[in-house]
């Protein structure tokens, strides 16, 4: 994997030992094209696999980071890219290896952004973003992004967060929601 923008444009990314579905080139590239500058941003990848998201949204200039991956087996690969990163662009990148559902139960930050890409046999896409929307994870003005198969359906609303845009690629889709 490459990374498709920002100061690391083409970097390769190594991708952990485990079961790991890439976000596509051409997916990531065109949600960060939507999204534009992300200087000085907060971003939050949850599901995070190679952190190949959180990296490239620090390459884009984001500049307070985190990502979540309980994949034990990922953990030193993962590791390995965000040091890369760490060390050429200086942004500290925050690892949470835990799972995603205890980790949003307990962060007491709010992000600008929030990515999320859940393997797509899971089954708790709605619970997440409520329980992102219940703890006022999202900041106003920001967006939570969720990548998920097209046979799955999300609601249009959801508390306070509402679809803004929604992308199709091939049979996975992208929904950005944000504060109504």
């Amino acid at each position: 994997m490459r990374i498709t923008g920002g100061k690391l444009k083409g970097r390769v990314i190594k991708c952990p030992d485990g079961i790991i579905r890439p976000a596509m080139d051409r997916m990531r590239e065109s949600v960060f094209a939507i999204l534009g500058d992300l200087e000085g941003k907060s971003w939050l990848d949850l599901f995070s696999g190679s952190g190949t998201i959180a990296i490239e949204a620090v390459s884009r200039g984001a500049s307070e980071v985190q990502l979540c991956e309980k994949d034990k087996i990922k953990i030193k690969q993962v590791l390995e890219n965000v040091s890369v990163t760490e060390k050429e662009l200086g942004v500290k990148i925050g690892c949470h290896f835990m799972a995603v559902e205890l980790f949003l139960k307990r962060c007491k930050d709010s992000f600008d952004y929030i990515f999320l890409d859940p393997p797509f046999p899971y089954k708790y896409r709605l619970d997440l973003l409520k329980i992102i929307e219940k703890r006022k994870l999202i900041k106003d003005g920001g967006f939570v992004m969720i990548h998920f198969p097209e046979e799955d359906a999300l609601p249009e609303k959801i508390g306070e967060l509402v679809l803004k845009d929604k992308r199709i690629y091939g049979r996975s889709i992208v929904n950005f929601y944000g504060n109504s």
